[in-house]
């Protein structure tokens, strides 16, 4: 846990206006928010970063992402991606870990990968197959909705802002800091 002191659910706006935050500052709004029942989850959500100076802020955005679908607890898409077309693009999740730790030692390619090349590039990764599943995860002491990947050692935990918006939690093994993000739930 974090030695900040927690900020109140109701500064969420006021954090998201701001344009950025620390790390210590997100958990603390994370740690005051609540916890998400499995089926609030379900549908589509589009996606955001939550800037805290983390070396991933602003590349799934830069990428083309565009959110997650929840079809069920064992159906889940946590990459899909604007196409300019009404069905979005959903990638596998496979090489994330191998693919995060190069973006990280090698920056120069988190400009390709956020540029023209990354995104010609996610057609190669498509799939239609769910990529992930839903379950109950205590995690910083709270019970509350998270996604697992089925093939990258990542989980996703989500605190409920409101019943349409949640914060997100990336957490990835050999990762030092948490990856924030916002999920709007889809019209």
């Amino acid at each position: 846990m974090t030695d900040a002191v927690p900020l109140p659910a109701s500064d969420f706006a006021h954090a998201v206006s701001r344009g950025h935050s620390s790390t210590a500052d997100a958990l603390s709004l994370f740690d005051a928010l609540s916890a998400v029942p499995l089926e609030s989850m379900l549908g589509r959500w589009s996606g955001a970063g939550f800037p805290t100076g983390h070396w991933l802020d602003g590349l799934l955005e830069a990428s083309g992402w565009s959110g997650k679908r929840f079809d069920s607890t064992e159906q889940v898409h946590p990459l899909e991606f604007a196409t300019g077309t009404r069905n979005p693009l959903r990638l596998r999740a496979t090489g994330a870990p191998l693919a995060l730790s190069l973006l990280r030692r090698f920056p120069r390619l988190r400009a390709a990968a956020a540029g023209g090349l990354g995104r010609a590039a996610l057609p190669l990764l498509a799939t239609t197959r769910s990529q992930a599943r839903l379950r109950t995860l205590v995690f910083r002491g709270v019970p509350s909705a998270a996604m697992l990947y089925d093939s990258a050692p990542i989980i996703d935990v989500f605190r409920g802002v409101d019943a349409d918006t949640v914060l997100g939690l990336m957490d990835m093994k050999g990762m030092d800091q948490p990856f924030f993000f916002v999920l709007r739930r889809a019209g």
